[in-house]
């Protein structure tokens, strides 16, 4: 068995902006704080996202009021779900690039995200991308902090509810930053990185992924680490 592990936001989708403001949004609701700045985001979890953000605004937030939080932002995200999918779309090659996958004997697909479940879920249902993932196996914000221990969340899962072994060389991560490429190699699995989001293949390349790709059109780098 092969297990293909998608990051979701700039590898997947892009939100096009409704992703911040939801955050904006449940960050008020959660803290009574209209939020001025938001913490970098890029290939971090969004329970850290959250609590740097409170940070930066003298809040001393804890695991209830992030509960908190990610109830909110689930809430809004179906509230939008609308405005998401007018305003984002999936990006070239996404959906056949899972498609193509899904056709391959002996593939599982599902996600390692910072995201809560209930969000990654409705991001994939807006964009038509949920069909050929399998999300119970997945890694999510909630599980942990750190997205290494989302990769070996998601392995553990795929094990025990496929009952197959899955080596780590079996197992292939793809994601658009050098968070997820540093996540990957940390949980000795191969890496596929794609510079759909705002770091180039250069710096990907240069972080250690076990290839790169500009965008998923080309899908021959995905066939190969795979085969």
């Amino acid at each position: 068995m092969k297990l293909v592990l998608w990051d979701i936001d700039h590898t997947l989708i892009a939100t096009r902006g409704v992703g911040g403001e939801i955050f904006g949004d449940a960050f008020k609701q959660v803290t009574g704080t209209p939020m001025r700045e938001q913490a970098t985001v890029d290939g971090l979890t969004e329970p850290v996202i959250f609590r740097k953000t409170a940070e930066l605004h003298g809040i001393d937030s804890d695991r209830a009021m992030f509960e908190a939080f990610a109830r909110a932002s689930a809430e809004l995200h179906r509230q939008r779900a609308e405005e998401l999918h007018a305003r984002g779309h999936a990006l070239p090659g996404a959906a056949n690039a899972l498609a193509t996958l899904a056709g391959m004997d002996g593939v599982v697909q599902s996600v390692v995200t910072g995201n809560i479940r209930a969000v990654a879920e409705t991001k994939l249902q807006v964009f038509g991308l949920d069909s050929h993932i399998t999300l119970a196996f997945g890694g999510y914000g909630e599980d942990h902090d750190e997205r290494t221990e989302l990769v070996r969340t998601a392995i553990t899962r795929t094990r025990a509810a496929t009952g197959s072994r899955i080596a780590l060389a079996d197992v292939l991560l793809i994601g658009d930053t050098p968070v997820d490429v540093a996540a990957g190699r940390a949980a000795d699995v191969p890496v596929l990185a794609v510079a759909t989001g705002r770091t180039p293949a250069e710096q990907l390349a240069e972080a250690g992924a076990t290839a790169t790709v500009r965008d998923l059109l080309d899908l021959t780098p995905l066939r190969d680490l795979l085969l």
